[in-house]
């Protein structure tokens, strides 16, 4: 696809006209100030994608404590993120349709702000699900509008902006993770400051959606009303994107989804407990850890960037699996000796999510196959990857030692690499479904 059809696909998708008419330009409706505030509005967005999880993770025994939480009420807890995700991810779509990305988005974050808020006022488990569930509802959403709204804006710096809110993602995962403890002991100790102070960074981020959703929806309404002046209208709300259940790539695409989320789940879960059975002490193995999440940080940036400069991804996906498979098999022959080695390399691995939400910008051509994609293949990605941490735990528990759950983890790679390779293939949802150009 050409630089040219990238930076026209945004107006193609709205106002589909006659050989003998021309589009509205959308200068017209579009004002000056919404690039850079959106450019903000996407970083403090994709910064709080994960704090409602890790947050909760860094003070995962104080809350079961104080709400007097149940074995399997905290292990449904630990399930519900993925479950959410898949749930409410499927309806960003018709949202989206309906209302716009933007304003989506912004409602999004009010949800997640909202939720955090609730939650460390809870005084039973069942008000404490609900209220996360709420915030999960609204990171849900903008999971998957996120690369719509880079697709739509930013149609020329797919790449770039992905590489962006990537790496603010990864560093919002990590900044919970390893700030949440610190401070909570620093304000008094008590497990509900720690868990309230993220819904400040939550409600920071509602602030710049507000103006950037009004300014989106003026522009819908105005090129929707061009559109039927010029006779297209009823052929611009007929195009709502390809079918993409019909798509060899649009399944790739959510089973490579599935299984990167699955690998990334067992390691925020279970590397610490891995490298403590080998004798590594609680501490180090927490900064272990941090070290893991922390390499996703640069390397969100650099990966969208060099993805979008190549017509086929696969030498990414099979690079990052096989960093990912050496990390494994020193965790099975040399855990404790090469810790700091394992803990880099799969970290590494780990930046499969910023490719496959880089590939999800590439393989559609319109805004319209974007959100259809989008929402296809984290919904399902996400419903793929509940299981695995909870196998890897009952294996662990039944096998007494890592030495089969590591296998599994391994061999779940090899999947992970070939389906990676057929998501990178230069092809597109539309093309694919009869749709092209």
């Amino acid at each position: 696809m050409s630089d040219e059809e990238i930076q026209t696909m945004n107006r193609a998708a709205v106002v589909r006209t006659t050989p003998d008419r021309q589009p509205p330009a959308p200068a017209q409706v579009t004002p000056a100030w919404l690039g850079p505030v959106l450019i903000v509005g996407i970083v403090l967005a994709a910064l709080n994608l994960r704090p409602a999880i890790t947050s909760l993770g860094a003070l995962f025994e104080e809350t079961r404590t104080g709400l007097g939480m149940s074995g399997t009420v905290a292990g449904l807890i630990t399930s519900v993120p993925a479950l959410c995700f898949a749930v409410f991810g499927v309806t960003a779509p018709r949202l989206s349709r309906r209302f716009g990305p933007a304003a989506v988005v912004c409602a999004g974050m009010a949800a997640v702000a909202t939720g955090l808020l609730i939650r460390p006022f809870a005084t039973g488990a069942a008000g404490f699900l609900a209220a996360s569930a709420l915030s999960l509802a609204g990171i849900a959403l903008t999971n998957v509008l996120l690369p719509v709204i880079v697709k739509r804006f930013f149609p020329d710096r797919v790449g770039t902006m992905t590489g962006l809110y990537s790496m603010s993602l990864a560093a919002g995962t990590s900044l919970a993770a390893a700030a949440t403890v610190p401070l909570t002991a620093a304000l008094g100790g008590s497990w509900r400051t720690g868990l309230l102070i993220w819904a400040v960074l939550a409600l920071v981020a509602v602030l710049p959606w507000l103006p950037v959703a009004r300014a989106s929806r003026r522009a819908d309404r105005a090129e929707t009303a061009a559109a039927a002046g010029s006779g297209a209208g009823a052929g611009a709300r007929a195009d709502t994107g390809p079918r993409v259940v019909r798509s060899r790539t649009a399944w790739a695409l959510a089973c490579y989804f599935g299984l990167q989320a699955t690998g990334a789940y067992i390691t925020m879960g279970w590397l610490p407990q891995i490298f403590r059975d080998a004798g590594v002490s609680a501490s180090t193995a927490g900064v272990l850890l941090a070290v893991t999440m922390v390499m996703g940080v640069p390397l969100a940036f650099v990966i969208p960037g060099l993805a979008a400069r190549m017509k086929n991804q696969g030498a990414i996906a099979v690079t990052l699996g096989v960093f990912g498979l050496i990390g494994y098999l020193g965790l099975y022959f040399a855990p404790a000796a090469g810790a700091w080695a394992w803990a880099l390399l799969l970290g590494i691995s780990n930046c499969a999510f910023p490719l496959v939400i880089t590939l999800i910008g590439l393989r559609a051509k319109s805004p319209a196959g974007v959100v259809k994609l989008s929402a296809f293949a984290q919904s399902t990605g996400y419903l793929i990857s509940i299981p695995g941490p909870l196998v890897i735990g009952a294996l662990y528990q039944h096998s007494g030692g890592w030495d089969l759950p590591l296998a599994l983890m391994a061999g779940l790679l090899v999947p992970q690499i070939v389906l990676g390779v057929l998501a990178g293939r230069d092809r597109t949802i539309e093309d694919e479904c009869g749709m092209g150009d």
